[in-house]
């Protein structure tokens, strides 16, 4: 039987769901045990938002993508959000206020692709922090443009696999989602010859390509989404202990996504759905109507798909350990 831990933003307490039933759970003791590694060396993670992650092993803390700020731009907000509306050929904007309360510390920064809900407030989270950002050269020439030293950046192109002191990651050739009815493509990217001058408008946030990362701490190997889409022949082989799987809508529009997904990652013990929520939402408003569209399908069909397979669905901002 699928075992899962659904935890809803927004609300007082957390649930327990396998697939028929319902039970309380509080959020601190969201925990799940991967078959393939040992118990003794856990991994805390910590959801930041979108395809935002916190990920730490005791010695080296990695952050995913991250951007607390979660402007109000492009639609798709709340009637009830009061916070000014922010248009595409606007300055991009930081809530540096918040970010210095969710974020104290990074070794490295690893980002997906160039789109501001990705790569918005890693200027300010590397200068805060002086962590190494490992993403695609357009995300390097946009960094260069902020003032981020050489010395921390590392633009890659997919394909590369570095060894740190403590943690390796392999970068994997992605595929951005298949948004605007699958009308979207965007092939511009920012080289060496690009001229930037920050602050840059949010419309200047392009995709640049779109990678996902293998991040090998000690004991967990975890592969990264940043999008609802991948190439299934760069996954296959990899078979991570821990998959954070892109699960938003625009994956629907996709043949058999979430089959695929799974085949191609070696049926991970451990599943973590990301990028599901709406990120234009601050993080204490509901995001029921994403929990009931994207999250609870899934782990319906990954409990059909992959009996063996534990997902884990977190809280914004709440903690949680895989042993």
């Amino acid at each position: 039987m699928l075992r899962s831990l659904l935890l809803i933003t927004g609300t007082a307490a957390a649930f327990s769901l396998t697939v028929g039933e319902l039970a309380p759970l509080h959020a601190q003791e969201a925990a799940a045990t991967s078959s393939s590694a040992r118990v003794d060396e856990p991994l805390h993670f910590t959801y930041l938002g979108a395809a935002g992650w916190r990920i730490s092993d005791g010695n080296v803390v990695v952050l995913i993508d991250p951007w607390p700020s979660r402007l109000k731009y492009g639609g798709g907000g709340h009637p009830d959000d009061d916070r000014p509306d922010f248009a595409r050929t606007d300055l991009a904007w930081s809530d540096t206020t918040l970010i210095d309360s969710v974020i104290d510390e990074a070794d490295f920064i690893l980002v997906h692709h160039g789109h501001f809900d990705h790569l918005g407030d890693v200027p300010y989270i590397a200068r805060k922090t002086g962590a190494k950002v490992i993403g695609t050269e357009t995300t390097v020439m946009i960094l260069r443009a902020y003032g981020i030293p050489d010395d921390q950046l590392y633009a890659v192109g997919g394909g590369e696999d570095y060894q740190f002191d403590g943690f390796s990651v392999r970068v994997v050739p992605g595929i951005h989602s298949a948004l605007g009815e699958k009308h979207y493509h965007d092939s511009r990217r920012y080289d060496r010859t690009t001229q930037l001058e920050a602050p840059l408008r949010i419309e200047q946030f392009i995709e640049g390509g779109s990678l996902s990362f293998l991040a090998r701490f000690d004991r967990h190997e975890v592969l990264t989404m940043g999008s609802m889409n991948f190439i299934e022949r760069e996954f296959e082989g990899l078979e991570p202990d821990i998959l954070l799987a892109g699960i938003n809508g625009s994956r629907l529009g996709l043949y058999d996504f979430d089959r695929r997904l799974l085949e191609s990652t070696g049926f991970p013990p451990i599943v973590i759905p990301t990028h599901w929520d709406n990120f234009r939402l601050p993080y204490d408003f509901s995001q029921q109507p994403n929990i009931e569209r994207n999250l609870i399908p899934f782990i319906e069909t990954v409990g059909t798909l992959s009996p063996g397979t534990t997902v884990i669905t977190p809280i914004h901002l709440e903690p949680f350990t895989v042993r």
